[in-house]
């Protein structure tokens, strides 16, 4: 019995010893940052979009795209080895829970920076400045937000896009699915009327060949979409590093290169990234 309660009180004392350290992990060092972790582990897992076509497209194990090359970018400039990179596949709602507990270290995956997801993660970037448009049939007559009115519109759960047609467009018909993809389906079923995302999300799918002369992009793009590397809400050393390394990926030519190798194929011109208007850390 004596052996029993010595080891019971041993087994406390190894307890408390842990939770002591655990409570120290989450004091804010800077243990629990990117930078550390990459350096440490040469290792990162980060989220992406995975039915994107142009921006972030998975095909079996495999992702391409604009920003799979821009979260490649952020790897080498952090250390870390392609070989390195664990991808996440990520949708809009699950965004923001996966950078906090844990489960990604970034997230790369036409993230938009606005002000009520900035009180729970932070943004390096923008890495690039969309608007949000919509796609229709070839032969639709819709030219605008305006002309929404009794429409069936389709956009993603938990989305800027979705947010804005129900604040903005009340008398448009909102559908919401997980993924775009779906949203685009539904179009080519032509059981909506439109899509609504970023311009360049929606290019990418109009381009697609199965769906090769059936849609359009309006063009007429009604809002600002800042897309953002998002990382944990305190991990200020991980932001301005990714900034850095955007600044750089400017200069050595590796912004254009990831562009041309993927949205440039559109025979769009590569954006000049204007590193003035990277975010402040915080």
């Amino acid at each position: 019995m004596r052996i029993t309660r010595l080891a019971a009180a041993a087994g406390a004392v190894a307890m408390a010893l842990a939770m002591a350290a655990c409570g120290g992990d989450d004091s804010g060092s800077s243990s629990s940052g990117v930078v550390d972790k990459a350096s440490k582990d040469k290792k990162l897992v980060i989220g992406v979009k995975a039915d994107q076509p142009g921006l972030g497209l998975q095909s079996g194990t495999t992702y391409t795209g604009f920003d799979i090359e821009i979260a490649k970018i952020l790897a080498k400039g952090l250390g870390v080895p392609e070989s390195g990179i664990e991808w996440k596949t990520t949708v809009s709602a699950n965004r923001e829970p996966f950078i906090q507990q844990g489960q990604v270290d970034l997230v790369v995956a036409t993230y938009t920076i606005n002000d009520e997801r900035k009180k729970v993660v932070n943004f390096g970037g923008p890495y690039y400045i969309a608007g949000q448009d919509l796609l229709v049939a070839a032969d639709s007559t819709i030219t605008g937000p305006e002309s929404l009115d009794g429409k069936n519109v389709c956009s993603v759960t938990g989305s800027t896009p979705a947010k804005r047609i129900q604040t903005d467009y009340p008398k448009a018909h909102l559908q919401q699915f997980d993924s775009y993809s779906k949203c685009v389906s539904a179009l080519a079923q032509k059981s909506i009327d439109a899509v609504t995302t970023d311009d360049i999300i929606l290019a990418g799918y109009a381009a697609q060949p199965q769906y090769a002369g059936k849609f359009k992009v309006v063009g007429k793009p009604f809002s600002t979409e800042p897309y953002g590397i998002g990382l944990k809400k305190t991990d200020t050393a991980g932001c301005n590093k990714i900034n850095e390394i955007l600044k750089a990926s400017v200069t050595d030519g590796s912004y254009k290169a990831a562009w041309d190798s993927t949205l440039g194929k559109s025979g769009k011109a590569a954006p000049t990234l204007d590193v003035t208007k990277l975010t402040n850390c915080s």
